[in-house]
């Protein structure tokens, strides 16, 4: 494996190896350990059927099956995103995935499947830096302070009535209640802290006024999306990405609409955030 860093704070290629495996028990700690590094990788040139990419990714923990978003028919773990002019993209924030959850997800892997010619971009901004470029006295401040993640702040009564799921909204709702986590996450292996909030699912500060939460989370939000914190990827198809989704945060462009676009994810859960 050859790992090539495309900026300081986050990113890196990967040549040398196929994914669609088998691969070994030390291909996939090499894996692991480049990404540790660098937070998100880029392996292009892969050829990965939803079937084999549920496979690569359950290597490296078990996977999480979206409630709101479709899987494949032969791999239900998969999540399929396909826009196009009846489907406008919806992830053109920065955010982390499923932050809802108790057990946030660890990693991801994107498989680019059909790419617009132009647009269409992905960038991701590594949380560590945004923590460490905080002065000191907002890095005590914000490592004191735990945040709400709301499943119903991104997937609104709205989006299910788009999508005629208006009988399942209640059960849904239901089975992801709000949950607390720090605003700064630690490694635990480490010691190093990041951000994490995101403008996707943190709906407030705990123990602060509606008003300094917001403030707050504005003050935040506009930090962590800095480009010395970044790096932006220009997919072709048969790219795939794979990030770590507790120290990072990405930003889906949607501007090719209305070009059709597929991408298959895959989410390995993680442990909760401390």
């Amino acid at each position: 494996m050859n790992v090539t860093p495309l900026t300081p704070a986050i990113g890196a290629t990967v040549e040398g190896i196929n994914l669609r495996g088998p691969l070994s028990d030390a291909a996939v700690a090499e894996i692991s350990a480049a990404l540790d590094d660098r937070l998100v990788l880029f392996f292009e040139g892969q050829s990965l059927t939803p079937v084999e990419q549920r496979d690569f990714a359950a290597r490296f923990g078990p996977l999480y099956r979206h409630p709101f978003y479709p899987g494949d028919a032969d791999a239900p773990e998969i999540m399929v995103l396909e826009h196009d002019a009846t489907r406008r993209a919806n992830s053109d924030r920065w955010h982390n995935d499923v932050t809802y959850l108790e057990t946030p997800p660890k990693i991801a892997v994107l498989y680019a499947q059909d790419i617009p010619e132009i647009g269409g971009d992905t960038l991701w901004a590594s949380m560590y830096a945004a923590f460490e470029a905080l002065s000191p006295p907002l890095r005590q401040l914000v490592d004191n302070l735990r945040a709400v993640h709301s499943f119903a702040k991104n997937f609104t009564p709205e989006r299910f009535r788009a999508l005629g799921m208006e009988d399942r909204r209640d059960a849904i709702y239901a089975e992801h209640p709000p949950v607390s986590h720090p605003v700064a996450r630690t490694n635990p292996a480490t010691g190093r802290k990041a951000l994490f909030v995101n403008q996707d699912f943190t709906s407030h500060i705990e123990g602060v006024s509606a008003r300094e939460s917001d403030a707050l989370l504005r003050l935040l939000f506009e930090h962590m999306s800095s480009p010395e914190f970044q790096v932006r990827w220009r997919w072709r198809a048969g790219t795939t990405a794979m990030w770590d989704n507790r120290w990072t945060q990405h930003c889906a462009l949607a501007d090719y609409f209305p070009a059709h676009r597929l991408v298959r994810r895959a989410t390995v859960l993680g442990e909760r955030p401390v």
